[in-house]
């Protein structure tokens, strides 16, 4: 089942990187602006998920710049996203809100 798995994973990929579009233009200051917004976002998932892929398209094409954590290969994402989201499974937005300490986890779905 790994092995199938592996295989659909590494398709899934090489689709994605083949059928991607071209990221949306913005001016300087209003990628800025999003960017911003941005830095307190990030989005655990695994690379080969193919709903991840599909949330990783949509940001790429949006020019949504969001750090990626790799849930799967990374132990101190895995164990974050356990602690702070309830169970491993993504993909899973993380914001951090600046005027409270406490961070939220969202699933994406």
């Amino acid at each position: 089942m790994k092995l199938v798995r592996w295989i659909l994973g590494k398709i899934i990929i090489s689709l994605d990187l083949i059928t991607r579009s071209t990221p949306v233009k913005r001016d300087i200051a209003a990628q800025e602006k999003i960017d911003a917004i941005s830095r307190q976002l990030s989005l655990y998932h695994f690379n080969a998920c193919p709903f991840c892929v599909k949330v990783r398209r949509h940001l790429h094409h949006r020019a949504i710049n969001i750090e990626l954590r790799d849930a799967k290969n990374n132990l101190e994402h895995k164990q974050t996203l356990i602690e702070e989201g309830g169970r491993h499974k993504v993909p899973c937005l993380r914001i951090e809100q600046k005027n409270s300490k406490a961070n939220v986890a969202l699933r994406i779905k």
